[in-house]
């Protein structure tokens, strides 16, 4: 990616915003923009490349089927053309550089039947695991008015929004299911006040990339999670992406401290993260996760701490009610303890009653804090038990 040729000191993100319509993607790339300008770093901004082209007249009403097919992919052709320019942009900027996608390529196969995105991706060589989860660092889907501000939902100043308040529902859903299986993708609802909203978008980019807010935004949200006896059959879920996980701890120089290794993929394709988990600092424990390269992951597994068990799970990614799940079912070879385990979790600001959990999924009980079904214990060898952590430490969202 661009980023690999840059000096490890400076950061180059590249974060999606996307939604349906009048979610506030527009005024959320300006205040992200402005946010960030302020901290020092060079923000780009990647328009979308649809707005181009519908703008100048371009109606897909006017197109045969094949004509529509063709259109729809000269947009992701122009969104990627237009994101590598940036991308090369940022290569040479001795600071730190923050993209701002307007939408992703994702996004386009939302407005798809799979059948012609199936074609479409064949045609072209693409895959969605570079496409989803390689491209881009994190996803922000900014929900629509439509679902729950519909009081806010306004055509007013948009030349191609025509949506009515269903069909702006059910874009806004497509375009969420779209994303489901990217590693850190989260969703901005509206539960609160349209400033709050964008201040929590913000909140989100920034805790992502590891900024210190200190008391300039409010920060809440925390992981819960849940032990799960039972799950349904397949087609009971709501839209999945299901991912195999291989996660293995390494040796670290201090007990204090962690290192783990984090393979994902789907279909044979895979990204790979390091993890170190730093001793804790004004008691807050500090995080450096970075995606690194195939050859890095195998170099990097011969430091494997042969006092952990190699984990292997099924992650199982999913929207509920706009509340973005994972369900880790652990598989073998596993230690006795994680033998038929599976845990739910997500991130939230909302307190414990006002969850809306799956109920098509059996849970038994919240386990949130509970050093047992931390993946640090469930992994450790029982010879080694003498080393656990005595409370659940805080886990990133890729655990």
């Amino acid at each position: 990616m661009a980023d690999d040729a840059r000096d490890n000191k400076y950061k180059f993100y590249k974060v999606v915003l996307t939604g349906g319509p009048c979610g506030g993607k527009t005024t959320g790339q300006a205040r992200l923009s402005t946010f960030f300008e302020n901290l020092g770093w060079k923000v780009y901004r990647a328009p979308e490349s649809a707005h181009i082209y519908l703008g100048g007249g371009a109606r897909f009403s006017d197109m045969s089927k094949e004509e529509a097919f063709s259109f729809q992919e000269n947009i992701i052709k122009t969104m990627i053309m237009v994101e590598n320019t940036f991308f090369g942009l940022a290569e040479d900027r001795r600071q730190d550089v923050l993209l701002i996608c307007d939408r992703g390529v994702m996004d386009g196969s939302a407005y798809l039947p799979r059948e012609d995105w199936e074609r479409m991706k064949a045609k072209n060589g693409w895959h969605e695991v570079d496409l989803r989860d390689n491209r881009y660092n994190q996803i922000v889907h900014m929900v629509s008015a439509a679902s729950g501000a519909e009081a806010f939902y306004s055509l007013e100043g948009h030349e191609t929004r025509k949506e009515g308040l269903e069909s702006a529902r059910k874009l806004d859903a497509i375009t969420a299911n779209a994303w489901v299986g990217h590693p850190y993708f989260d969703v901005v609802d509206n539960s609160t006040g349209f400033e709050s909203k964008m201040s929590r978008m913000i909140s989100i980019v920034c805790q992502r990339v590891g900024i210190d807010l200190g008391d300039r935004l409010a920060l809440n949200s925390i992981k819960r999670k849940y032990l799960v006896t039972h799950i349904p059959e397949d087609f009971k879920f709501p839209h999945f992406q299901e991912f195999s996980v291989v996660h293995d701890y390494l040796v670290t120089p201090s007990r204090k401290m962690q290192a783990r290794l984090r393979k994902r993929g789907q279909a044979g394709n895979w990204t790979f993260t390091h993890t170190i988990r730093r001793p804790e600092i004004n008691q807050e424990s500090v995080e450096l996760r970075m995606p690194i390269t195939e050859k890095d992951y195998e170099i990097l597994l011969a430091q494997r701490d042969e006092k952990h068990h190699t984990v292997y799970k099924i992650r199982r990614c999913f929207l509920w009610h706009n509340q973005y799940f994972q369900l880790d079912i652990y598989q073998s070879p596993c230690p006795e303890k994680c033998k038929g385990l599976m845990l739910l979790e997500t991130f939230t600001t909302l307190c414990r009653d006002a969850i809306k959990l799956p109920d098509f999924i059996t849970i038994e009980r919240e386990v949130t804090g509970d050093s047992s079904y931390s993946m640090f214990n469930l992994s450790l060898k029982e010879e080694f038990w003498g080393r656990r952590e005595s409370t659940e430490t805080p886990e990133s969202e890729d655990d």
